[in-house]
């Protein structure tokens, strides 16, 4: 009778009824922390834009770190640890994936820049070209350089939700009145999170490489 929403739910339903009764319901069954993870997939999993792979790579994280939460509270008659099985496959499948990608975007950079090296060596021996004839860029770099600022601009978006994640349990602690209130992140999730981080600056730092 209390209920946000009515069974049967969708996903999106269910996501509303997570963000509706967490504080009342779910933040007292796994850490309230994760509220950011139900925004978070909320936020994208309903998006009407397509996503690259580093949005779908941070979504199967976040999937995966809501599932082990309930995993502490029950397997759910063995679905939860099949689902849970499931996204852990996706990630790996996505792992190879973004591998080859990685593997032909500096093949289409190579050719990319031997064209360029030619048409340099071509316009020093014909000074007297028309600008209207100059070298243009192969049309697969623009698309390759459009795909690494939005993998890039993912990856950023993704520290900040972890960071945002991280400073919601700090204030949590130094609150007196919210200590009591708000459950305590176990070590092993706040390794997972920081192991997320290391990987997201990685990325990072390998997008500007490129």
């Amino acid at each position: 009778q209390i209920l946000y929403l009515k069974p049967p739910w969708t996903l999106a339903n269910l996501l509303k009824c997570y963000k509706k009764h967490w504080m009342a319901v779910f933040g007292y069954v796994v850490p309230r922390s994760l509220l950011s993870t139900i925004e978070y997939l909320s936020k994208y999993l309903h998006a009407d834009k397509p996503f690259d792979s580093s949005t779908v790579r941070i979504l199967l994280q976040e999937s995966k770190k809501l599932l082990h939460a309930f995993s502490t509270r029950s397997d759910y008659n063995g679905v939860l640890p099949q689902a849970y099985a499931e996204v852990t496959k996706l990630c790996e499948t996505l792992g190879e994936v973004r591998a080859a990608l990685v593997e032909q975007d500096l093949s289409e950079d190579i050719m990319v820049l031997s064209e360029n090296a030619a048409c340099e060596k071509m316009e020093a021996t014909t000074p007297n070209l028309q600008s209207t004839e100059e070298k243009e860029l192969h049309p697969s770099f623009h698309v390759a350089q459009e795909n690494r600022h939005q993998e890039i601009w993912s990856v950023l978006e993704g520290v900040w939700n972890t960071m945002n994640l991280y400073s919601i349990e700090l204030f949590q602690k130094l609150d007196p009145s919210a200590v009591t209130m708000a459950a305590k992140a176990s070590f092993e999730e706040a390794f997972l999170g920081l192991q997320k981080l290391l990987a997201a600056v990685k990325d990072i730092r390998e997008g500007i490489g490129r």
